[in-house]
């Protein structure tokens, strides 16, 4: 009997894509995969809810993948944050799903596709969880080179915009010895960068050993042998240690590269936010970064428009940008989230407004990422080559991460992909660059 066949659509963030690997790898257990959606009997997107925007991607995705089941498609699953948050209110508003499961329910994934093709009975099962972590078999979708590692689940930073402790429950690490072994299986099938991702990651070991650990970890990771990179994501720059930062500074694996989403700078703003940190610590903690590790890559993200954000405030924002010159950075506009404290405040700002902040925050990065990217002329790079179109391969250097942070071009006819060649920086646009190999 030949098997029924599946495909999977992911959406949203680094974490939610580990989530769909997990996914992958236990429908392939019993089904054969496909990537063309009008071959599969059984569809799941694994779905993001974070802002309006991503819930808006995943409701229409969803209704795309519906019109397949008109053919060929038997099983329409939703999964993932938006699935956790609406779980019921989706079943009745979009009547095409056959199976809703929450982000702790990928367990009963089998039972509930069983049930739906012997009885057609629909499920819907949204477990919230403090204590679970996604663990299991992976099926890595980020290429032969790259792959994310997760090294905790949840925040207990109840900050004023976010429902992601709502969705994915209070902070936990996982322990040590278990993202070590996640870790060694990945070299072992030849990945040569692992970009580590949590809501927080500067706070991994606080709840299972009483202290922050993630330099131990990243030290016991840089004993791998074959891993080349490790890169950090979702630090909160209040929470940064001398020891994280020393360990970035002396441990060769570690790229010179770090992600802290400060999201404003003013007090007032920050306060507002229910964030932790404020202007004196998040500079305080900028200096000492450039100054333990010169050639270091600083990524930020920011949101404009929050409720009460005057235009003082905003102007605050926009000059710390201009004087900080962040290497990388992103701009998001605030999403108003029922079932969070700031969709209740007042001060709520007018889209037009918003656009208007962001469209300047953007413009004045896009000038120093020029003036940026043009001091890089003339040096030389570790490039890891991931792609080739007409002769022109794509990689990345240590200061880009996968598909935020730009690429590097260069002419060859004889690389391949996952090596890493020597490229001496000839051009530089505002976000890419442009080398050659050196022989």
């Amino acid at each position: 009997m030949e098997k029924l066949k599946f495909g999977v659509i992911n959406l949203g963030c680094d974490k939610n894509r580990i989530d769909a690997e997990i996914i992958i790898s236990s429908l392939k257990s019993r089904y054969e995969a496909v990537t063309d959606e009008r071959q599969a009997d059984i569809l799941l997107v694994n779905t993001c809810g974070f802002i309006e925007t991503s819930k808006q991607e995943s409701i229409d995705t969803i209704l795309e993948m519906a019109k397949y089941k008109k053919d060929k498609c038997k099983v329409l699953i939703a999964t993932g944050c938006l699935t956790q948050r609406y779980g019921s209110e989706l079943l009745e508003l979009m009547p095409e799903l056959d199976i809703i499961l929450g982000v702790n329910d990928y367990d009963k994934l089998h039972e509930c596709i069983e049930k739906s093709m012997k009885t057609g009975e629909k499920s819907c099962i949204t477990t919230y969880s403090d204590t679970n972590i996604n663990i299991g078999k992976r099926q890595v979708t980020t290429g032969g080179s790259t792959a994310y590692i997760r090294i905790s689940e949840g925040c207990n930073n109840i900050c004023a915009y976010c429902a992601i402790p709502k969705i994915r429950g209070r902070y936990r690490s996982r322990d040590m010895e278990d993202i070590l072994k996640e870790a060694k299986e990945l070299a072992l099938n030849g990945y040569k960068e692992l970009i580590i991702v949590a809501q927080d990651t500067t706070n991994y070991g606080v709840d299972i050993y009483g202290e922050k650990t993630l330099h131990i970890l990243l030290r016991e990771l840089g004993k791998i042998k074959s891993i080349k990179w490790i890169r950090l994501l979702y630090c909160y720059a209040e929470e940064l240690t001398d020891e994280v930062i020393n360990e970035i500074a002396i441990n060769d694996k570690v790229c010179k590269y770090i992600d802290i989403p400060i999201q404003h700078i003013s007090d007032d703003v920050l306060k507002a936010m229910r964030r932790k940190g404020r202007k004196k610590i998040i500079t305080e903690n900028i200096k000492k970064l450039r100054d333990a590790v010169p050639n270091i890559t600083i990524r930020t993200t920011l949101i404009v428009g929050f409720p009460g954000e005057t235009e003082e405030n905003f102007l605050e924002l926009l000059n710390f940008v201009k004087e900080t010159k962040f290497d990388k950075l992103g701009v998001f506009t605030y999403s108003q989230e029922e079932g969070t404290l700031a969709a209740e405040m007042e001060g709520q700002i007018e889209e037009n407004i918003k656009e208007e902040r962001l469209h300047s925050i953007m413009m004045a990065q896009q000038t120093i990422s020029t003036e940026i990217n043009k001091n890089k002329i003339g040096r030389t790079y570790d490039v890891l080559i991931e792609s080739k179109e007409k002769g022109t391969y794509c990689g990345r250097s240590y200061e880009m991460a996968p598909e935020i942070d730009g690429e590097v071009y260069v002419k060859s006819n004889k690389l391949s992909i996952g090596d890493f060649v020597k490229v001496k920086i000839k051009d530089a646009l505002e976000y890419d660059l442009i080398g050659e190999i050196l022989k």
